[in-house]
């Protein structure tokens, strides 16, 4: 018996708090499992997790032995990556499985379509893509990568800017003609509004931020409908340059208030923190980043 027979199923169990999801993300059945835990636990003499029909958690000795096989678990597969890169592996030998999120309207219009390309280049790659608007735990459900959008809060994950993404607050002429049209801030409480996935609208006020909380009679969780319903003079909108871009260059909407344009919102790629990325999550990335800058809506 290997003495690794049982640390990668210890701790996918104690990342995931699940046997089932654990045997998930190795790709193995629930009482693989569970046998392989039950071994390891006879061969350190230890209990490792406390079981009930609803929950599963480390024990003490569980808690210090996750520790140190999270860093043997890391080191061992850098160790692996870096000795491929150095065969001339890299991106050319891209092979496994690619697990990534991203927001469900922004995935299926830009990062889909990209990530296809990759896996008709690299035929021994498998992807699965996990298209939501619910933000996901990277490390506790098992995902190479992320695709977020806006702004970025303190994190433990890695991020790289894959393109900008900058707020337009927008409104149809038809709308401004009837209701006029916001001169500042303060204005915007008067008007009907547009309301999307977020709970607020964010401005930038002399260099701080100002948060808005929009106040309408209509409400959707997709930026292509918010984009339709403004085209129809409903009322006002906050929405990414790449969904506005076209009817402001023609005229069917119109930019409001400028100069409050928030700063620092991008487009990211978020990847759970190690030394050595995987070659699949580097070549994602960059595919992704080059990809993105010939689309029209970044030129």
């Amino acid at each position: 018996m290997s003495g690794w027979d049982g640390i990668d199923e210890f701790v996918a169990v104690a990342d995931t708090g699940s046997f089932s999801r654990a045997a998930e993300r190795l790709r193995v059945s629930s009482s693989h499992i569970s046998r392989s835990v039950a071994r390891l636990e006879d061969r350190l003499q230890a209990r490792l997790f406390y079981r009930t029909t609803r929950k599963v958690s480390l024990t003490e000795s569980g808690r210090a032995f996750f520790a140190r096989c999270q860093r043997l678990i890391d080191e061992r597969d850098e160790a692996v990556l870096a000795v491929g890169d150095l065969q001339g592996g890299g991106d050319g030998a891209m092979k496994g499985v690619l697990r990534m999120t991203c927001a469900t309207a922004y995935g299926e219009q830009f990062v889909v379509p990209l990530i296809n390309d990759l896996m008709e280049r690299h035929p021994q790659l498998s992807v699965e893509i996990d298209l939501t608007n619910r933000p996901l735990d990277l490390v506790q459900e098992g995902f190479d990568l992320a695709i977020r959008l806006g702004r970025l809060g303190d994190s433990s994950l890695v991020a790289t800017r894959i393109a900008p993404r900058v707020m337009h607050l927008c409104a149809a002429p038809a709308y401004l003609a009837r209701h006029g049209t916001p001169a500042s801030l303060g204005d915007l409480g008067a008007h009907e509004c547009l309301i999307g996935t977020a709970d607020h609208w964010l401005f930038d006020e002399d260099g701080r931020d100002w948060l808005f909380r929009p106040r309408g009679r209509w409400r959707c969780n997709s930026g292509h409908s918010v984009l339709d319903a403004a085209l129809r003079g409903f009322g006002l909108c906050q929405l990414p340059d790449y969904y506005v871009k076209a009817p402001v260059a023609d005229g069917r909407l119109l930019t409001l208030l400028p100069r409050h344009t928030p700063p620092n919102t991008a487009v990211w790629a978020v990847y759970p923190q190690k030394r050595h990325a995987p070659p699949k999550v580097r070549a994602a990335i960059r595919h992704l980043k080059e990809g993105l800058a010939r689309r029209p809506e970044y030129r």
